[in-house]
C-alpha cells in the first residue's frame, strides 16, 4: 500500500488495509525504499495541486514499469487523482489493471479476493507509530474557495455522527493510542449537516477529551468563516486539549481574499486571531498561506508580509497558486502573476517566517515542556511537545542522558532554540 498526499488519504489506506487482512491478505505500507515489491501494489494518490499531481503521476509509472517487469503482478490505482483524471489516466497508463477513485476504493477488495468483508467505518490498521493516530471526523467540503478542487474531487460535506467518532477513539485508545490528530477538509463545519445546522465540534472534543487514555487531542484544518468560537473554551479547559489550531488563511487583502472567495475579510480575520488568543492563553496557531493568486500585486503581497510580521504565527506553512482545472479561479480568472514572481514572494514569506519560527522557539529556552518521544536517533531521542504536530511542525531533540522509549511522555527543559527545532534535557 502507497500513500501519497495528506493525512486524510492516508485513513482510507489504513481502512482498506483492514479490509484485506480480513481477507486473508497480509498488507504491508509504504515499502522502503529498493525493496522487492509485493505481487499486489494499490496506490492512493493526490491531486490537490501541481506538484502533488506530478509525484502521483511519476509513482504510477514507476509501479508501472514494475508491472510490465515482471516484479509486480497486479496494480490498482486509488484517490483524488484518478476520481479526478481517471479515463485519461487510463487510457495513458494501460498497465494498471483498475481505477478506483476516493470513494469506490473498497472495490479493491472484491477484485483481489471476490468478496468485500463488512466492517466498522473506523476500523483500521494504523501506519503510524503506534502511540499516535489520525482521527477524521467528515469527508468533502462546501466552502467553494476559488483555487481548491477539493469539492470536485470530494462532493459536499459530510459528518460522521459523534458516537461513531467517539467509539473509534475508545477502541484506539484501548490499543494503546495516546494522541490524537482531529483532521478534515473543514473542522469548522462539522456537525451543521447532520445535527439541524449546530456546530458540534466543541461537543464532539470535549466528550473525547473524557475517554480514558486520550492524552492530547489536537485540531487540524478549521476554516476561518463562521467559526465555533466555543471550541476555543474547551481547549482552554482540557488539559489533554493541545492549545494548537490548524486554520488555513490564505490572505489577508480583502480583494484577494474576495477573489478567493473566502467568505471573510481582513477585519473579520484579525477579530478571530485576537479573540482566540484572548480565550486560550499561549495557543499556537498554524496557518496556510497563499502567493500569487490572480490580482495579488505587490502592494497586496506587502500587505500580506505586514500581517505575518504583526501577527507572529508560531506555525506557518505557504504555497504558490497553481490553477486547478475547472475551479472558479480557473473559470474566471487570468493566471497573471508569472512564475518567478510567484517563487520570489513565497521565498520572502518564508525568510520573515524563519525569523519569527525561530524567536517564538527561543521564547522557550529555559522552560519545562511536556514532550511525546517519537524515536531514537544515533544522537538524541526525538519527540513534540503539544505544539508540535507529526511530521509538519518542529521536533524536540532530547539528549540521551537516561533511557526513553516512543510513546513516553516525559518533562523536559528547553537549553538551545533552532528555528526548527529545540534541544532540551529530560527532567530528572
Amino acid at each position: 500500500m502507497v500513500t501519497l498526499g495528506c493525512s486524510k488519504n492516508l485513513v482510507d489506506s489504513e481502512r482498506l488495509m483492514a479490509m484485506l487482512r480480513r481477507n486473508g491478505f497480509n498488507p504491508r505500507h509504504d515499502p522502503p525504499e529498493g525493496s522487492v515489491p509485493a505481487p499486489v501494489v494499490v496506490i492512493n494518490t493526490c491531486g490537490f495541486i501541481g506538484d502533488a499531481k506530478e509525484e502521483s503521476v511519476n509513482t504510477i509509472l514507476e509501479y508501472a514499469q514494475a508491472r510490465t517487469s515482471g516484479r509486480v503482478k497486479h496494480l490498482y490505482v486509488m484517490g483524488c487523482l484518478s476520481e479526478r483524471y481517471r479515463d485519461e489516466l487510463r487510457a495513458e497508463i494501460p498497465e494498471v489493471d483498475e481505477w478506483y477513485g476516493k470513494f469506490d476504493w473498497n472495490a479493491v477488495v472484491g477484485k483481489l479476493h471476490g468478496d468485500n468483508p463488512a466492517v466498522t467505518p473506523y476500523e483500521r490498521i494504523i501506519t503510524t507509530p503506534s502511540h499516535h493516530a489520525y482521527v477524521k471526523i467528515a469527508e468533502g467540503c462546501n466552502r467553494f474557495c476559488a483555487f481548491c478542487a477539493i469539492p470536485l474531487i470530494t462532493g459536499r460535506f459530510k459528518s460522521r455522527p459523534v458516537e461513531e467518532i467517539l467509539r473509534e477513539v475508545g477502541e484506539l485508545a484501548e490499543r494503546g493510542v495516546k494522541e490524537f490528530n482531529i483532521i478534515a477538509q473543514d473542522l469548522s463545519s462539522y456537525g451543521t449537516d447532520i445535527y439541524d445546522g449546530r456546530m458540534a465540534l466543541p461537543e464532539l472534543i470535549d466528550r473525547m477529551a473524557d475517554l480514558p487514555g486520550v492524552e492530547w487531542i489536537r485540531l487540524h484544518y478549521a476554516y476561518p468563516a463562521q467559526f465555533p468560537m466555543e471550541i476555543a473554551d474547551v481547549m482552554a479547559r482540557r488539559s489533554n486539549v493541545c492549545t494548537y489550531l490548524d486554520i488555513a488563511l490564505q490572505h489577508i487583502n480583502d480583494k484577494v481574499l474576495a477573489n478567493m472567495r473566502r467568505h471573510i475579510d481582513g477585519k473579520a480575520t484579525r477579530a478571530l486571531l485576537a479573540e482566540l488568543r484572548r480565550r486560550v492563553p499561549g495557543i499556537h496557531l498554524r496557518t496556510t498561506l497563499m502567493v500569487g493568486f490572480p490580482g495579488e500585486g505587490e502592494a497586496e503581497f506587502e500587505e500580506l508580509l505586514d500581517f505575518v510580521r504583526e501577527q507572529r504565527f508560531e506555525r506557518m506553512g505557504a504555497f504558490a497558486y497553481c490553477e486547478e482545472d475547472d475551479t472558479y479561479a480557473a473559470l474566471h480568472f487570468e493566471d497573471s502573476v508569472p512564475q518567478q514572481v510567484k517563487e520570489e514572494r513565497l521565498a520572502r514569506l518564508m525568510a520573515v517566517q524563519e525569523e519569527i519560527a525561530l524567536e517564538s522557539n527561543a521564547s522557550k529556552v529555559g522552560r519545562t515542556l511536556r514532550v511525546v518521544i517519537d524515536r531514537e536517533d544515533a544522537d538524541y531521542y526525538v519527540g513534540r511537545t503539544e505544539w508540535d504536530s507529526p511530521e509538519v511542525d518542529p521536533e524536540v531533540l532530547v539528549k540521551k542522558t537516561c533511557r526513553l522509549s516512543p510513546g513516553e511522555f516525559i518533562e523536559v527543559t528547553v537549553e538551545e532554540a533552532l528555528p526548527f527545532e529545540l534541544i532540551a534535557v529530560p527532567n530528572a
